[in-house]
């Protein structure tokens, strides 16, 4: 990143992730070939009762009017996710908005960023569980959310909720939001079309055996639907595992402290579980699993360690190692530290991490 600079990068990331999002229309044409020539063999569709290589022309041809009818739907599709996708997303969710009256300082740490880059200040979310996460949403200026859970409020001090914040607004600013937003419904449409193949394959008993390809007709649409869905998820995966960096170096660059970044990535480890669909966990600052070993080929954000690392090496960073919870030692006098180390007790952290004075 040192070396050719954050906007390179980032133009970068926009331009590949142009080429990825062209590339599930193409999917979307190879998936309705390979179902119509799976449909063709359980006879819900007719053959032409010829050669094998007859019925895949057939096939072919059908998309001449299947294409756009698919093309239709995904474009209502888009029109219901333009205007109520965030209502969506608050319901799965369980997210609030919350005005500066409620939460005065986590609001003025957000509307300084957003002033900071001479942008409207987003709407600001609470979720209230005790998992850590964080994620923006919105399709356009205006409708830019910013969403954060209770216990992340709760773990982090100033400098960490800040870098958070940051991270999340770096999203808005590159409108990583709106890529996801566009991912996810060509992935929703897809996986839809692959659940309507299994049902029919399951209700459907036999239902081609006068057309004498149908066996050859099914393998071979179900072994391009296959991999038509797999190249979807591999892209939906790609889209959002490579902009977890740029934002991350995003949030260093507003906030000027890699170390509250590393430190907030830290706490999150293994404690950033929030229920919702794969779409929305898309979005999210992490999203388990971490992305270590053969669950990683199928992560959609990279594990906190390369995140981490990526901060160190290119940030200037220092890396705590793993954050332990504290945990109140029955010794009076004395509790754990946040990193696991031994320090005098203290009043109840307040939600931001800074100590409540004592009563007088």
């Amino acid at each position: 990143m040192a070396a050719v600079g954050l906007k390179t990068h980032i133009w970068a990331n926009n331009t590949r992730s142009v080429l990825l999002l062209a590339g599930f229309p193409l999917l979307m044409i190879g998936i309705l070939y390979g179902v119509q020539l799976i449909l063709m063999g359980m006879g819900i569709i007719e053959g032409t009762g010829g050669t094998l290589g007859d019925d895949m022309a057939r096939a072919g041809a059908m998309l001449g009017w299947t294409v756009p009818m698919a093309f239709v739907i995904a474009a209502i599709w888009f029109a219901i996710a333009y205007f109520g996708s965030q209502t969506m997303i608050d319901v799965i969710t369980g997210a609030r908005k919350v005005e500066r009256k409620v939460e005065p300082e986590l609001y003025n740490l957000l509307e300084n960023l957003a002033i900071s880059r001479g942008m409207k200040t987003p709407t600001l979310r609470i979720i209230e569980t005790e998992g850590m996460n964080a994620y923006a949403s919105g399709l356009h200026e205006g409708r830019y959310s910013v969403t954060v859970t209770r216990g992340l409020m709760q773990a982090m001090d100033r400098d960490e909720l800040e870098a958070v914040l940051a991270h999340e607004m770096t999203h808005v600013i590159n409108k990583d939001v709106r890529t996801m937003v566009i991912a996810s419904i060509f992935a929703g449409i897809i996986s839809v079309i692959a659940e309507l193949v299994v049902r029919s394959l399951f209700f459907s008993r036999g239902g081609g055996r006068n057309n004498k390809n149908a066996g050859p007709l099914i393998l071979i649409g179900i072994a391009i639907a296959a991999v038509g869905f797999g190249l979807a998820i591999f892209i939906r995966m790609m889209l959002s595992r490579t902009r977890e960096y740029v934002a991350d170096a995003g949030s260093v660059e507003l906030t000027k402290n890699p170390d509250a970044m590393i430190a907030a990535l830290r706490k999150i480890e293994g404690r950033s579980n929030v229920r919702a669909p794969d779409e929305v966990q898309l979005m999210f600052l992490d999203n388990q699993p971490d992305g270590r070993g053969l669950e990683g080929l199928f992560a959609t954000h990279p594990s906190i360690d390369k995140r981490v690392a990526a901060l160190v090496k290119f940030g200037g960073g220092r890396d705590p190692g793993p954050w332990q919870a504290p945990v109140q030692d029955p010794t009076p006098g004395t509790a754990s530290g946040p990193w696991g180390t031994a320090e005098p007790a203290a009043p109840p952290p307040s939600p931001f991490g800074t100590s409540v004075p004592p009563s007088r």
